[in-house]
C-alpha cells in the first residue's frame, strides 16, 4: 500500500493506475470532509456567498455574523491552518460578532423606521372621554383625534377629562396610567 498525500492509503495496482492519469494522489476513500480540507478557502468562500445571498432575503441581520466567520475561517485556510482552527474561529467570531455586535447594528439601522399605529401611540398622552374603571369593563380615551377603549394599568378608576399616558396596547385597547 501506498501512502497518500490526501489523508489515507491507495493499492499499488491503483497508484500505478493513477500515476498513468496523471492522478497520483486521488485516494479510493475520498469523502467531501476530504474535499473541503483541501478546497478550504473555495469552502469558505461558498459558505459566505450562500450565508450573504440569505442575509439579503431576509434582512434579519442574523447570517451577516456568521459571514463575517466565514472571512475569518478564509482567511486563515489562506495561511494553510488546520481545518479544527478555521471551524473554530468561524464559530467563535460568528457568535461574538452576533451578541456584541447585532444589537447596536439593530438599533442604528431601525432609527428611520417608519412606526406602526401600535408603536406609535406608545408613551403617548390621551384624555378620558369615559371614565375607566376595569372591574366594569369600561373606559374611552381620544388619542391624535382617535376614539380608543382604554383600561387602567394600575386597576384603578381614572376619572373622565384626565390626562393619562400609553402604556401599552393589548389588542384593541390601550392599557394606561394617570399622567405624572
Amino acid at each position: 500500500m501506498k501512502k497518500s498525500k490526501v489523508y489515507g492509503t491507495i493499492s499499488t495496482e491503483r497508484a500505478g493506475f493513477e500515476k498513468c492519469l496523471g492522478k497520483e494522489d486521488v485516494v479510493e476513500n475520498y469523502t467531501v470532509f476530504d474535499w473541503i480540507v483541501q478546497n478550504a478557502v473555495a469552502f469558505w468562500l461558498l459558505v459566505i456567498v450562500v450565508l450573504l445571498v440569505f442575509e439579503l432575503l431576509t434582512l434579519g441581520l442574523t447570517t451577516i455574523w456568521f459571514a463575517f466567520g466565514g472571512l475569518i475561517a478564509m482567511a486563515i485556510a489562506a495561511a494553510d491552518g488546520p481545518f479544527a482552527l478555521q471551524f473554530g474561529a468561524f464559530a467563535v467570531i460568528s457568535l461574538l460578532a452576533m451578541v456584541l455586535v447585532r444589537n447596536v447594528a439593530l438599533e442604528r439601522f431601525n432609527q428611520n423606521r417608519a412606526r406602526t399605529n401600535v408603536d406609535s401611540v406608545l408613551g403617548q398622552k390621551a384624555i378620558v372621554t369615559q371614565k375607566i374603571n376595569n372591574l366594569k369593563s369600561e373606559g374611552q380615551v381620544v388619542l391624535n383625534g382617535m376614539e380608543w377603549t382604554a383600561r387602567s394599568a394600575s386597576d384603578s378608576e381614572i376619572e373622565e377629562g384626565t390626562v393619562v399616558v400609553v402604556k401599552r396596547v393589548s389588542g384593541v385597547k390601550l392599557i394606561v396610567e394617570k399622567e405624572g
